[in-house]
């Protein structure tokens, strides 16, 4: 790299390229190491791709494959070869599309769907799958991509769903640092770092391999090629995607996930179909329409096409119109959307007057009332907002005698009276309704007064009191992504209605912090599900040796441990989380421990 004369420096770096994969000393992983460096700081220089280096990273990364079980991989850290070599591609492929056809031509394709199918081990996966991606997202190299279509749609739709888990038994569930692949821990960190570094690049990398699994689907979802499409729109892989989210808390921010591919599969027509017959991925969607999500928009975008296909239309719409007709005054959505609320009205209207439906009984009459208000006298606009003031007062202090149920009839009395274009009042009247629906244990009307006021908020989402009260209310239903998004929504809110207060402190209120955001962001951990399993599977496994050592004992001194072990059994059947009493407080101490850690930092990252 060093040689002035770049014709000696190209022609060492070619012959440096082709003799790579013959060598068998130390010096190939710093080379390799190097050329990683490059390649992730210079990834638009032509002189490397130019020198034949894809066809070098091919080599070595099937070298590594196949003396997987000989000497070799153990040798001067050769086991880290395979690994910079799919980054090398990686990172050579993300921009130009010339790279990307160098490489497909180079031979790259067979090594890398090798480390897909988990020869090697999931940081391997990882990077592959990351290549193969931008391989697959240009239209000169699909083609090359899609001679392996069924089996790379396959390999991304396992690897997709299990990933996680994968990465939790191999490495996260493992707390015997000694007991973690070596070379694992020195490519999450780069050698600094303890055990809390490695979780958290761990997680970070689980969520970049599942995402960029889902984006591979995208590709050739987004060709409608129907052997992929077939299998992507499997019913049980439907509802695992409405599993896999992205968005500020993951590490992928700009991943819509799962989310993603089931709103792709929503532009064509077989995929509509499909994913109208699914209930739970309606209800997912339903859900996510109604929340401060990043990716709310894509959930509305999802049900109007549904919505608008005569096929799918009225198999959908008894669910989704319950939730969109709480959207029709959304006005702008972020930079996603404009005018939201009017595309919802019109598509949920859209054979009204042919099919009557109670349903929309009660947006009919609001577009109607509408109309009329239009045409009323200021002093009239006067009269009516005085006595919505009036009687939202008389409901305030009915509330605060305890009277609930009264104040729930006062402030729909008020709504009812209140002129529509009175935004803000009426803003006003639908959150405080909706603490009065939360105190009387009805979460469904709560998040349905919070999200109208929430679509009357300006800019949307943005109202903290509804904020605070919707979350609460996804938490009386056990909705917890939701509730965890509406929490942190409220102290972003709360943090820049502090800013604007001229507050030189900002108090996150302990509540929110504390209480709903740790209690959340334990329950949608991205490790949450498998943590659970390989606790549940723990327990099972104790259960079953100490029944076998049971057996060694006679049966007349074991009366009582019989009894005791039924025990065990009976709580472990109802999910207590005990094994046995000797175990308990051990694993208490591990579990409480970890959360607390786990809760102190996600706090901190949030403020």
């Amino acid at each position: 790299m060093k040689e002035p004369d770049s014709f000696k420096r190209r022609a060492t770096l070619a012959t440096c390229f082709k003799q790579m994969p013959l060598r068998d000393d130390q010096e190939n992983v710093l080379v390799l190491s190097s050329l990683w460096h490059i390649a992730m700081t210079h990834p638009d220089d032509h002189e490397f791709p130019n020198l034949g280096i894809f066809e070098c990273m091919a080599r070595l990364i099937h070298k590594g494959i196949k003396d997987q079980n000989s000497r070799w991989l153990q040798k001067h850290q050769n086991i880290y070869i395979p690994y910079y070599a799919a980054h090398v591609i990686g990172s050579y492929t993300i921009n130009r599309v010339h790279f990307a056809t160098m490489a497909a031509e180079s031979g790259v394709i067979p090594p890398l769907i090798e480390l897909l199918r988990g020869k090697m081990s999931w940081v391997e996966q990882r990077v592959a799958v990351r290549a193969l991606g931008h391989l697959a997202s240009y239209e000169k190299t699909f083609k090359l991509v899609a001679d392996y279509e069924e089996e790379m749609v396959r390999l991304a739709m396992e690897v997709a769903s299990t990933c996680v888990n994968v990465v939790y038994a191999s490495f996260v569930g493992v707390k015997d640092k000694r007991k973690r692949p070596k070379y694992h821990c020195d490519l999450l960190t780069r050698g600094v770092g303890g055990l809390e570094m490695e979780n958290s690049k761990a997680e970070e990398w689980a969520s970049q391999l599942q995402c960029w699994s889902l984006y591979i689907l995208n590709c050739f979802a987004c060709k409608q090629r129907p052997l992929a499409m077939k299998l992507i729109c499997k019913q049980e892989f439907l509802i695992e995607l409405c599993r896999m989210w992205g968005g500020i808390l993951l590490a992928n921010h700009s991943s819509p996930a799962g989310i993603g591919l089931i709103r792709i599969l929503c532009y064509s027509k077989y995929g509509r179909r499909k994913v109208a017959e699914s209930k739970e991925v309606i209800e997912c969607l339903c859900n996510l329409s109604r929340s401060s999500d990043d990716w709310q928009y894509m959930g509305i975008d999802c049900l109007l096409l549904l919505l608008k296909d005569k096929d799918t239309r009225y198999k959908v719409l008894d669910i989704s119109a319950l939730f969109l007709i709480d959207l029709v005054e959304l006005k702008n959505l972020g930079d996603h959307r404009s005018n939201l609320g009017e595309t919802i009205v019109k598509v949920l209207l859209l054979d009204y007057k042919q099919r009557k439906n109670e349903m929309f009984d009660e947006l009919w009459s609001l577009i109607e009332r509408s109309k009329k208000e239009r045409v009323l006298l200021p002093e009239i606009w006067e009269e009516r907002r005085m006595l919505v003031d009036l009687i939202k007062q008389e409901a305030n202090h009915l509330f605060c005698k305890g009277e609930v149920v009264e104040a729930v009839v006062k402030y729909s009395e008020a709504l009812a009276l209140c002129p529509i274009r009175l935004r803000k009042e009426r803003m006003v009247l639908y959150s405080n309704r909706a603490q009065c629906e939360l105190l009387l244990k009805d979460p469904d009307s709560a998040i349905r007064d919070t999200t109208r006021a929430l679509c009357l908020s300006r800019p949307a989402n943005s109202h903290v009191k509804s904020l605070w009260r919707r979350s609460q209310a996804y938490d009386m239903k056990g909705l917890t992504r939701e509730s965890l998004m509406d929490s942190v929504m409220f102290i972003n809110g709360y943090c820049i209605k502090s800013e604007k207060s001229s507050s030189r402190r900002v108090n996150i209120p302990y509540y929110a912090a504390s209480r709903m955001i740790s209690k959340q962001m334990d329950a949608t951990w991205i490790f949450a599900t498998a943590a659970r399993s390989a606790m549940a599977t723990g327990q099972v496994k104790m259960v079953q040796e100490s029944s076998e050592s049971c057996k060694g004992n006679n049966e007349g001194g074991n009366q009582k441990k019989q009894e005791n072990h039924e025990e065990m059994m009976k709580i472990l059947m109802e999910n207590k989380g005990l094994s046995t009493i000797l175990e308990e407080p051990l694993m208490h101490i591990m579990v409480k421990e970890e959360s607390s850690r786990r809760k102190q930092e996600r706090a901190r990252r949030m403020q």
